[in-house]
């Protein structure tokens, strides 16, 4: 699994970077347009209150990533320095921000930013690998612990939860998102810790019939990734697990609970009781976006925080928070990667690696 400088640099290029943008804004301006209530804009007033929590959002968007960089930092056995790891998550992130959750997301990027930065190839496998997997438990335990504790009415209150089973309502679609992340990720725990060779041949063997012959090759690099991942977790007790899944939930619980502060700031009446709805609602919403084509999510993410999330918010306003919301946990990563792309680039991959 080898990217040369071209492949690289032809990831990030103008147009990829800015269709994200496009989509999102794109998307926030129809729904502005559509939805746009002046007297609701009219009747928002800034005051300590909402500078108050503001400013608890942009804490958790801080501790979004400083957990995320302890976690890397514990999982490379602190091969990295601070700033290193610093560069690594918003890179990490940025190409996150730049993929369809669909197909991973920056999954692959990941991998070869660790490479570079000088983290053994397969330790990088190993990482890279075990952190999505925890991730992947994140989702598969939380959705059901929000489903049967808030309930499935306040969950998808206002929406079209579907009436039969093959209605293609928001409740059909997320469960059925759901068992395919939890099959998914329960195939990747088998992997890594029961069986990673068994895997590897069922999978060259599936796509190995002629109609899914194309991708054999791209599972052939998967099984042997899993295998070297698998060989790397062998090696490491639960001094090594317990702050890689702490670190996990601290972060994903942080970044839901960025949309809990907003409404807070723009809602000052709101009560506290709904902020483990409005925390469900996310999980469900996060899980969704998942399936979305489009990169990051972009355009699906916006459209869909208007459905769940309106019924906390003053008509005609849920468009702008929205805005606010992307702007403060999407955005400012496409911002950092381009500025830490160029020179991490020219640093790691055209001249030669500089130790510091």
């Amino acid at each position: 699994m080898r990217l040369d400088d071209s492949q690289i640099l032809r990831s990030f290029s103008t147009r990829k970077v800015l269709l994200p943008v496009v989509i999102g804004l794109g998307i926030t301006g129809f729904l502005i347009w559509r939805n746009a209530d002046r007297a609701a804009f009219e009747r928002v007033e800034w005051t300590w209150h909402t500078t108050f929590w503001m400013i608890l959002a942009a804490i958790s968007v801080g501790i979004r990533d400083y957990a995320y960089m302890v976690r890397i930092r514990h999982l490379t056995d602190r091969q990295l320095d601070w700033w290193r790891t610093f560069v690594v998550i918003m890179l990490w992130e940025f190409a996150s921000a730049l993929a369809p959750g669909i197909i991973g997301g920056g999954f692959l990027f990941a991998i070869l930013i660790l490479t570079r930065e000088g983290v053994e190839a397969g330790k990088s496998v190993t990482i890279i690998t075990f952190t999505s997997f925890l991730d992947g438990i994140f989702l598969a335990v939380m959705a059901p612990l929000v489903y049967f504790t808030v309930g499935r009415e306040a969950l998808f209150a206002g929406m079209d939860t579907g009436s039969g089973p093959w209605d293609t309502g928001f409740y059909v679609w997320f469960w059925t998102v759901y068992f395919g992340i939890l099959a998914y990720k329960l195939f990747v725990g088998y992997a890594l810790f029961v069986n990673p060779m068994f895997v590897k041949r069922a999978l060259v063997g599936i796509f190995s019939a002629p109609i899914l012959r194309r991708w054999r090759r791209g599972m052939v690099t998967t099984g042997d990734q899993l295998i070297i991942a698998a060989n790397g977790l062998k090696k490491r007790g639960w001094e090594y697990w317990w702050p890689a899944l702490l670190t996990t939930f601290v972060s994903w619980t942080a970044r839901y609970s960025i949309v809990n502060c907003i409404l807070h700031a723009f809602h000052p009446g709101m009560s506290f009781n709904s902020d483990a709805v409005i925390y469900g609602k996310q999980v469900i919403m996060g899980i969704i976006v998942l399936l979305s084509p489009t990169p990051g999510g972009s355009g699906l993410a916006e459209f869909i925080f208007n459905d769940f999330l309106g019924l906390f918010i003053a008509t005609g306003l849920a468009p702008a928070l929205a805005l606010v919301w992307r702007l403060m946990s999407y955005y400012p990563y496409i911002v950092a990667g381009l500025i830490l792309l160029p020179r991490w680039v020219r640093r790691n991959v055209l001249g030669p690696r500089d130790p510091d």
